[in-house]
């Protein structure tokens, strides 16, 4: 194509992000440094470290991101290297089933959850009824260990971002290093610690930034256990009064300020190193994963197994909730029933919601398609100056939560700013579709860059000597050329979309303008049947995304990894 298109994309991009992207972050940051006189002042984000409150949700989130970081950690980095060096039973089917995790937001995996480790849960009804607890005995496992369920939760549900990196990074190691290091007399966790973890410590950075960055500025999760001393609850009751008080956007601000700085170091420290370590040609001495002994085999296929168990465990509970009339003290739910799912569909909260969503996410995707397809296509397809600098601010949503950027357009839609024309208050179906674009651009972007990086650019150049255009060339052989990476991109932001939740609970503030997230989130509140009810809708949902994911997967294979990488 043209120069002038390249340009054009680049003046849209830039457009875009400045007007959705950094003012919504100006606004937050002026509400934080700027007094009521117009000066600049440290006394508000001195306050947050002098109100004892606040720093103790400042530790608390920064506990749960490092603490929920390191289980992922330790779930995904065995399992990425079995599933490397080895060859066994179900092998495809456990790769698979790993992503499961994925198809349902943390914190709709909390009712699930409360159900199995609440007072009058399953787990307190299994142990009395195997003797462990007297018949009146209970545990209350959530309300001694809300920390630690918040935890658990993150890491069962991110997981799968670490090991799609931690497997991608393992593909591409060259194995002649790690032969020579066995040549020299270093094997087993030697060798793993002084050769393999080196060498694929760009992906595992590249994935632990996404991870800790989402389970810092996780709202959810935390809102549904009542674990309130926490930075995003603290942040989601403080817009209540946004238009007065500043400390919430101090809030922010401390917020934004700690995720960029982790952001920019992994950029600076391994940003480079993940471009080499991708680019590496792998030598041809090791023959692929190897063939194992049939209790070996048993052995890694046991430790997928038991890992996808517990990651399903709060789907489960899910399920079950929405399956069940009365479950109440006991294993499992007294009565079954089909009720739910049909009051799902049906109840004036969850319907106009399901169309909401639809609405939202669609508008959002068509967005992403047009305007990721023309970055990659620039990044990959041109030599044009500054193309990095494009990719790069592409990417810049995966590092900048989702809870920062809701509160930036809150901020900036209030009474009296350039923007109150797309306050939510008044139609929040703009600022939604908004929202939603700017978060999943990445994945379109991601999805685009590998298919123009599969398809030669010698096709495109043989038709434009045989007459044809470049925006016909283009059109006719590479766009169908990479269509499986623009379904897969496509299926990937149209389905998180539907299930975004930082900006669904922060955004909706009227409940015909409610998406899916913040209908199951009010569904949970309500007395009765509510919780059985939002379960339904959770199922709903979780059966939508994970073929959405499944098909994805399919298309991408290994290049899925790189969708989730700051």
């Amino acid at each position: 194509m043209s120069r002038s298109f390249a340009l054009f994309v680049y003046a849209l991009t830039a457009a875009f992000f400045g007007l959705f992207f950094l003012w919504p972050i100006v606004n937050t940051l002026g509400g934080a440094f700027v007094d009521v006189s117009g000066h600049f002042t440290w006394r508000y984000v001195a306050e947050i470290f002098r109100n004892p409150i606040y720093v103790e949700g400042l530790r608390n989130a920064l506990l749960l991101a490092l603490a929920s970081t390191g289980a992922a950690f330790v779930l995904a980095l065995p399992l990425a290297w079995l599933a490397d060096r080895f060859e066994f039973p179900g092998k495809k089917l456990f790769g698979a089933l790993l992503l499961a995790p994925m198809i349902l937001p943390p914190f709709v995996g909390a009712i699930g959850i409360k159900k199995i480790l609440g007072q009058e849960g399953a787990l307190n009804a299994l142990f009395q009824s195997i003797g462990l607890l007297r018949p009146e005995q209970t545990v209350d496992w959530l309300g001694r260990h809300q920390f630690w369920g918040v935890v658990a939760l993150n890491a069962l549900h991110l997981y799968p971002i670490l090991y799609l990196n931690v497997a991608a990074a393992l593909a591409n190691i060259d194995p002649a290093m790690e032969e020579a290091a066995e040549n020299l007399g270093c094997t087993g966790l030697r060798k793993f610690w002084k050769i393999t973890l080196p060498l694929i410590a760009p992906g595992v950075f590249a994935g632990g930034t996404i991870v800790f960055i989402w389970a810092f500025t996780e709202l959810g999760t935390p809102l549904l256990l009542d674990y309130t001393r926490v930075t995003p609850v603290q942040i989601f009751y403080g817009i209540k009064d946004l238009g007065s008080n500043p400390l919430p956007y101090a809030l922010v601000a401390v917020t934004l300020v700690a995720t960029a700085l982790l952001y920019f170091a992994s950029r600076l420290f391994f940003g480079r190193k993940v471009n080499d370590l991708t680019m590496m040609a792998k030598a041809t001495s090791r023959g692929g994963p190897r063939a194992v002994s049939a209790w070996a085999g048993a052995g890694c296929a046991a430790a997928f197994a038991f890992v996808i168990f517990l990651a399903l465990l709060p789907h489960l509970g899910v399920v079950l909730v929405a399956f069940s009339s009365d479950w109440y003290d006991t294993v499992l739910p007294r009565g079954w029933t089909l009720e739910n799912f049909r009051v799902a569909l049906g109840h004036p909260l969850t319907v106009p919601s399901i169309g909401n969503s639809l609405k939202y996410a669609a508008l959002s995707t068509v967005f992403d398609a047009a305007l990721g397809v023309g970055i990659a296509y620039v990044v990959v397809r041109t030599r044009l100056a500054g193309r990095q600098w494009l990719d790069a601010l592409a990417m810049l949503p995966l590092a900048v939560p989702g809870l920062v950027l809701a509160f930036g357009y809150l901020a900036m839609t209030q009474e009296g700013r350039l923007f109150a024309f797309l306050n939510p208050v008044k139609n929040a179906l703009p600022l939604l579709v908004i929202a939603y674009a700017v978060r999943r651009l990445p994945y379109m972007v991601r999805s685009a860059s590998a298919g123009y990086q599969q398809t030669s650019v010698t096709l495109e150049e043989a038709a434009q000597n045989l007459g044809a255009s470049p925006w016909r060339a283009t059109r006719k052989i590479t766009l169908p050329l990479i269509a499986a990476n623009l379904l897969a991109g496509g299926l990937l932001t149209f389905s998180f979309a539907m299930l975004e939740v930082s900006d669904s609970l922060l955004l909706a503030q009227k409940q015909e303008d409610f998406p899916i997230t913040k209908a199951i989130y009010e569904l949970f509140q309500l007395l009765g049947t509510g919780r059985a009810v939002a379960s339904a809708l959770g199922v709903w949902a979780m059966v939508f995304l994970g073929v959405t994911i499944l098909g994805a997967s399919l298309l991408l294979g290994k290049k899925m990894g790189a969708l989730f990488r700051a």
